[in-house]
């Protein structure tokens, strides 16, 4: 087997195979794999057996067209998110860097891929051990599951007027002490609804829940990488109260700051 960089790898097991599996994960180049009905059976025949199933770029569309990603949360190749909702409108689709639900995981291509087993690691043997193993293939920031996937922000914004670059820069410089998206139009010279269609046609997103995300990545990042008290955080980016702060961190996360800690 040999990959798109060259790399000759010898295959262990056979499509089809009935030995144990803990875990199996699917790599494929591109969203045109996967067609081959021995493979689609297989993988759900693993599925009755507790298999946790992975997909990698687009082994991600693979897991879709077996059936074995419905219901689940899962991240697809970025060009190709809107095609496959479509397609298969029984998974919960996801522009995220990776998503880990239950036994299923799924990540973009690149080192997504990377980022995606360090977060195994360290559920399964702690941070330190994922930041060693990170150290070792020189990788110098291990993006969160819950980042989008993103083409570069420069790319995005290329053509993009100088209102909307300039309002992030002002979310960015407020992160303490958020501005509603009234007083973002207002610093800026423009209407409220000029400011949510430049967001909306460039970051596919409004004004509020861009602030927000950007709110919690800061939270997120003071969580695993301070000491700060948790109260401190939850002020320190915006939050009226711990209580209110812990409620959208659950809620974006999918755990507490305190289950963060944790992890």
């Amino acid at each position: 087997m040999k990959s798109v960089t060259g790399l000759t790898q010898m295959p262990q097991r056979c499509v089809g195979d009935k030995q144990d599996l803990d875990m199996l994960l699917v790599c494929a180049p591109g969203a045109n794999q996967g067609d081959c009905a021995v493979l689609l059976e297989w993988l759900v025949h693993l599925t009755g057996r507790g298999v946790v199933l992975g997909g990698i770029s687009g082994g991600t569309q693979v897991l879709a067209r077996a059936g074995v990603l419905d219901g689940y949360r899962a991240t697809l190749i970025l060009q190709d998110v809107d095609t496959a909702r479509n397609a298969y409108p029984r998974v919960r689709s996801s522009r995220q860097v990776f998503e880990i639900d239950r036994d299923r995981m799924t990540c973009g291509g690149g080192t997504a891929a990377l980022d995606m087993m360090m977060s195994l690691i360290a559920r399964q043997h702690g941070q330190r051990l994922a930041e060693r193993v990170s150290e070792y293939f020189v990788h110098e920031r291990v993006r969160m599951g819950s980042e989008p996937q993103r083409v570069s922000r420069n790319v995005l914004l290329e053509h993009a007027p100088l209102s909307l670059t300039d309002a992030l820069a002002l979310m960015e410089s407020n992160i303490e002490e958020p501005l509603t998206t009234h007083e973002l139009a207002a610093h800026l010279g423009v209407s409220r609804r000029q400011l949510e269609r430049l967001f909306k046609k460039y970051l596919q997103t409004v004004p509020s829940r861009y602030y927000l995300n950007l709110r919690l990545q800061q939270a997120r990042k003071l969580l695993r990488e301070s000491d700060s008290a948790i109260g401190d955080i939850a002020f320190g980016t915006g939050f009226s109260s711990a209580a209110h702060f812990s409620t959208a961190y659950r809620n974006h996360f999918g755990m507490t700051p305190r289950e963060e800690r944790l992890v």
